[in-house]
């Protein structure tokens, strides 16, 4: 049976972690801030800003939710980020993703200063990760590269292919697994005969959106799988195609109405890699635990301490 890579554990051990350095803080007066902003009714952005805002009551850090309405243009919410930049109870800003039609998302993100960019995605700190220079990293590259550290995972030597270029998972994760010394191919739409590509990887890290696409025909034998996808099948046939008519898929399906499948296909994973991250309970704890961890590491760099 091939190693899960639970990152629920590394989440609560992260939060252990923190723990001290966060009473540290507020033993100097100065525990760490972070304001989260959520524009409009999403009802799955709702859910993940809870999420955010409940990690940090049980860490002990001070959190601020800001929510406009979603008809709020771009000059009004650039004028409340920047009041989010002046207020020095706040140690990280995060802007909760997607933001209306209407707003430039990009000059927002911008906005944010970058000593207060809790989601380590502002231009000037990817700039400090391609040069390799300290700063607030992406969150979930981050924990990815948190869980092959924390289960020993060697990476230095390594081939690496990383399926989706985003700006937020892809390209961070690749620059972070050049600087532990892998050799890193970045794949996208335009691939040609990514299943061969991909079977290169002894580390294959896959962030598309696309529910179970890849199947065993991409995953080298003992390789080690990262799934950062989350897509919820709201069809019982898929469902059925997917887990092979599994009951106990298709009891959780007539339960809930859907399903959570990474974009590795959750079959053939179990038979071909050595480790993998299951969806859910892998990567995904791991995002909001790196958001504490960069808002923590702000507040120490404010105090001085670090």
């Amino acid at each position: 049976m091939p190693l899960i890579l639970d990152g629920n554990r590394i989440r609560d051990d992260i939060k252990s972690e923190l723990k001290p350095r966060v009473e540290a803080l507020a033993a100097q007066g100065a525990p760490p801030g972070l304001a989260v902003v959520l524009v409009g009714n999403s009802p799955a952005s709702e859910i993940y800003v809870r999420n955010k805002i409940k990690a940090c009551h049980d860490l002990g850090i001070y959190s601020d939710s800001i929510t406009p309405p979603g008809t709020i243009s771009t000059e009004e919410l650039l004028a409340t980020v920047r009041d989010l930049n002046q207020r020095p109870d706040l140690d990280g800003i995060l802007v909760q993703l997607p933001l209306p039609r209407q707003v430039d998302t990009k000059r927002i993100l911008e906005a944010v200063t970058p000593a207060k960019d809790a989601d380590g995605i502002h231009p000037c700190n990817v700039g400090r990760l391609v040069a390799g220079l300290p700063g607030p990293r992406a969150c979930t590259p981050a924990g990815i590269l948190e869980v092959l550290r924390r289960y020993q995972i060697p990476v230095a030597g390594k081939r690496a292919v990383v399926v989706g270029r985003s700006d937020i998972v892809g390209k961070p994760v690749a620059l972070l697994l050049l600087h532990e010394h892998a050799t890193v191919t970045i794949c996208h739409s335009r691939t040609t005969d990514l299943a061969a590509v991909c079977r290169e990887a002894d580390i294959l890290v896959v962030a598309m959106g696309k529910a179970a696409m890849i199947t065993g025909d991409f995953i080298r034998p003992g390789a080690t799988v990262i799934d950062v996808g989350m897509n919820r099948i709201d069809s019982r046939d898929e469902v059925a195609r997917i887990f092979r008519n599994s009951p106990e898929k298709l009891a959780s399906f007539d339960r809930r109405g859907s399903v959570l499948v990474g974009d590795v296909h959750p079959l053939d994973v179990v038979e071909k890699a050595a480790a993998y991250t299951p969806v859910p309970g892998g990567v995904g704890p791991l995002t909001i635990a790196m958001l504490m961890v960069n808002t923590v590491a702000a507040a120490e760099r404010r105090a001085g301490v670090c």
